[in-house]
């Protein structure tokens, strides 16, 4: 710890450069953090915000686009409401709309069709829910900064059909990075077909939706329904993968954040390793006056993460700072406590490993080379 302290002081500069790296590692990886939570939210907080464990899709359906290509009927609904381990069912649509409020602001929706009183109808923390008005629009929060509100008449692009704002749910509720907005299923099911207003549907319109949603016990096996109502059944978590751009945004990621990690460990190697190498005579001058090997390679040890730490401390400080700006702006941005601290502690560990395959070379340092013995 002696040692430590001194070199780190007598060398401040060196050790600064790599100190300041290492805390742009870790900025790097705080931002890289909230932008993976900002994406995950703006792609899928909409459905973590329901009330389900399940989704059943019509059979064969391709998973990383279910939402979109999915067409199951009242039959599968019926059949699932039998099935043993299932609290509830209930129906459930899902559609991309542009439209335009009466006060000319343009928006772009991802409609949801509910059965008003289902399980699913989400209600309103403002204004009214769906019930009462059977062209009634309850909008997320964050519709409200694109310029909708209460009372606002959202016109549907290319059908001409007017549905009425009438309520906001409480916080973001987004769907592939659109803003989700909750209608009456028949209001539903007569847009995704395409009709315009007092255009008469079909009766096999009235009967499609997109999937089963489904609130079933711990543990339960959709096996048995799939096989009674040919659907293909994923979890709440499963279905995130069927949201626009959800699996390669986090995969993309997800695979920088590991690189990041690497280059931490690399990094912090090849600079102790240089700092080993350039200590050698000091070594062996130490080891040739008494100094165990383990107390210094403990010595060393207890250095790197001095250095560490710190650094991390001062990269994660400088990125909270930096997410606190950038969750006011646009950007789909948000950190959580517990990611950070656990890609922290990951730059820290993996900064030690990497210190660790350096400070070995201290074991091979010959106190005879202090003495001379090497001539």
């Amino acid at each position: 710890m002696f040692l430590a302290l001194r070199e780190l002081s007598f060398a401040r500069g060196r050790f600064a450069l790599m100190g300041s790296v290492v805390a742009l590692i870790a900025l790097l990886m705080v931002m890289l953090s909230g932008l993976s939570v900002g994406l995950v939210n703006d792609g899928v907080s909409g459905l973590k915000k329901m009330p389900v464990t399940h989704f059943a899709f019509v059979g064969d359906v391709s998973e990383d686009s279910a939402f979109s290509r999915s067409v199951v009927t009242d039959q599968a609904y019926e059949a699932w409401q039998d099935v043993d381990g299932v609290e509830d069912a209930a129906r459930l649509g899902n559609t991309l709309i542009n439209g335009r409020t009466d006060s000319d602001v343009e928006i772009d929706l991802a409609l949801i069709g509910v059965d008003p009183g289902s399980f699913v109808d989400p209600g309103a923390a403002q204004g009214e829910p769906l019930g009462d008005d059977p062209m009634g629009l309850v909008v997320s929060e964050t519709a409200l900064d694109e310029g909708v509100a209460i009372g606002d008449v959202v016109t549907v692009d290319q059908l001409g059909t007017e549905l009425n704002v009438i309520g906001v749910l409480d916080g973001q509720h987004t769907f592939g990075h659109v803003d989700m907005a909750y209608v009456a299923m028949p209001v539903w099911q007569e847009i995704r077909a395409g009709a315009r207003p007092g255009e008469k549907v079909s009766e096999h319109v009235r009967e499609e939706f997109t999937a089963v949603a489904l609130r079933a016990d711990d543990g339960f096996d959709p096996a048995a329904g799939d096989e009674a109502a040919d659907t293909t059944t994923l979890t709440l978590k499963e279905s995130f993968g069927a949201s626009p751009g959800y699996s390669a945004e986090t995969m993309t990621l997800d695979m920088i954040q590991w690189f990041l990690y690497a280059i931490a460990a690399l990094v912090v190697g090849a600079f102790f390793t240089v700092v080993t190498i350039q200590r050698r005579g000091e070594i062996a001058v130490m080891r040739a006056m008494g100094a165990s090997t383990g107390y210094l390679v403990r010595d060393s040890l207890v250095q790197s993460l001095m250095l560490l730490v710190v650094s991390v401390a001062v990269g994660v400080g400088l990125g909270v700072g930096m997410g606190a700006f950038l969750s006011s702006t646009p950007m789909p941005f948000h950190l959580q406590a517990s990611d950070i601290a656990v890609a922290s502690a990951l730059v820290v560990v993996l900064g030690m490993l990497g210190a660790v395959f350096a400070v070995l070379r201290i074991t091979k340092v010959d106190p005879l080379t202090a003495l001379g013995g090497n001539r």
